[in-house]
């Protein structure tokens, strides 16, 4: 009896199943009437996602995205079902069955199988729904947040649902658990960079240091944000490039969000001469950006004197923005400069070029000629004397040592003079045989 009632409906549905494949014996038939089914079914599970999203009246919103996910699987099911009568394989399928010892009990597990991944599937759906309604009533959790934990919930599912399928087949879940530890050994080792970028990425989104539409600055990258991945990060910069930052890197590397607290303070330095009054060029610069409208009046704008540069005092002109871009950045930048600069012009406050300052000074101690035995350092005026006599001498041509003997007397006794009473006596004294006339002069 029990056997009767097991192998009745699938004696059933294989009958029905041949009854119409012999209702549609042609060929171009049969394909167009699997066209069909194939056209019909994926619209319906393509706007599977709509339906669910779907508010019927006076239903609850879980029991109806169960009722549209068991009909989906159902359709699903059907559709295979009509596919293999329409072409008459009813009958070899029912063999392949039977030759693999395929009874009602197993026909039931592969019943239970397709549903329960097609559920896994469609239910992604519901678990979406389910993410949004929890979240929205915390303001605190962002959109990536919400995207990350739709994600989890969404793998879970998938693995739940093939774990089950497992069970269903009585697999050995054990030996398929070392398997996967060998298998998560092996890739791990092969995609060290993939998987570290997968790690901070769930770092990231617990410690949340941006969020999308935040500036930030990683490394050599300033942009916005425009999307956060679990292996990346993608900021758009200001001349409008795209990059793609792995979030290892992002990780790893110095962050600066400029937009994370609401407001950003800009700073511009300016130089004053250091003949003008510092205080005064302060005060000026301070009253010039006061009547922006740019910076904002609470914090109030501030103006400090930083360091002694080269040729001027630097100020520090610092004032602040809200809501901060790089657009509301530069054009606040531009209008400081430009006003601090009129209003400098109008005092007749300079604002100096990089400058330097040559001084000459004599040189006192002389230097020591190349090659002088003496030692003794000489002035540049001796040096000059020197010179001009032996040119003077080769000029002349003339070879008596008489005549260049004077010179020399002569040099020595201007050389003489310079130095103290008692050596010019004895450098006369030494001299004195030698000027020519043979006779001794007095000092």
């Amino acid at each position: 009896m029990l056997v009767a009632l097991s192998t009745t409906p699938l004696q059933g549905v294989g009958t029905a199943l041949q009854q119409l494949g012999e209702a549609v014996p042609s060929f171009a038939g049969r394909v167009a009437v699997t066209g069909a089914i194939v056209f019909l079914t994926t619209v319906v599970l393509a706007r599977s996602d709509e339906l669910h999203d779907y508010d019927l009246p006076g239903v609850p919103s879980a029991l109806w995205s169960l009722l549209v996910t068991l009909t989906t699987m159902t359709l699903a099911i059907g559709a295979a079902a009509l596919i293999v009568g329409v072409w008459g394989q009813a009958e070899a399928v029912a063999s392949v069955f039977e030759g693999y010892d395929f009874g009602y009990e197993s026909f039931v597990k592969l019943g239970l199988s397709v549903l329960l991944l097609v559920g896994a599937y469609t239910m992604t759906s519901l678990v979406r729904r389910l993410v949004d309604e929890v979240t929205e009533a915390r303001p605190a959790v962002s959109q990536h947040q919400r995207e990350i934990a739709y994600r989890i919930a969404q793998l879970s599912l998938y693995v739940v649902g093939v774990a089950i399928v497992l069970a269903i087949w009585e697999v050995n879940l054990g030996g398929v658990l070392v398997g996967a530890g060998f298998l998560g050994i092996v890739v791990g080792m092969a995609a060290r960079q993939t998987l570290g970028a997968l790690l901070a990425g769930f770092v990231l989104m617990f410690s949340r240091p941006f969020e999308i539409g935040d500036w930030i600055e990683v490394g050599d990258h300033e942009g916005i944000v425009t999307d956060i991945t679990v292996v990346n990060t993608r900021i758009q910069t200001f001349d409008g490039e795209y990059v793609m930052i792995p979030n290892d890197v992002v990780s790893s590397e110095s962050l600066v969000n400029r937009s994370r607290k609401g407001r950003l303070r800009i700073e511009v330095e300016v130089g004053v001469d250091y003949d003008a009054d510092p205080k005064r060029a302060a005060d000026l610069a301070l009253d010039a950006v006061e009547g922006l409208d740019e910076p904002l009046n609470v914090p109030t704008p501030q103006v400090v004197l930083k360091r002694f540069a080269d040729s001027a005092v630097v100020l520090g002109v610092r004032v602040w923005i809200d809501r901060p871009s790089a657009r509301r950045k530069w054009r606040t930048q531009t209008s400081v400069i430009a006003a601090v600069k009129d209003a400098f012009e109008s005092a007749d406050i300079k604002i100096p070029f990089p400058q330097r300052e040559l001084m000459a000074r004599t040189e006192e101690d002389g230097f020591v000629v190349a090659g002088d035995a003496s030692g003794r350092r000489r002035r540049p005026t001796d040096a000059r004397t020197e010179a001009e006599a032996t040119t003077d001498g080769g000029d002349d041509g003339d070879a008596n040592p008489e005549s260049d003997g004077r010179r020399d007397d002569g040099d020595r006794r201007a050389g003489g003079e310079h130095r103290g009473d008692g050596e010019s006596h004895d450098a006369a004294l030494s001299n004195g045989d030698r000027d020519g006339d043979g006779e001794e002069d007095e000092s």
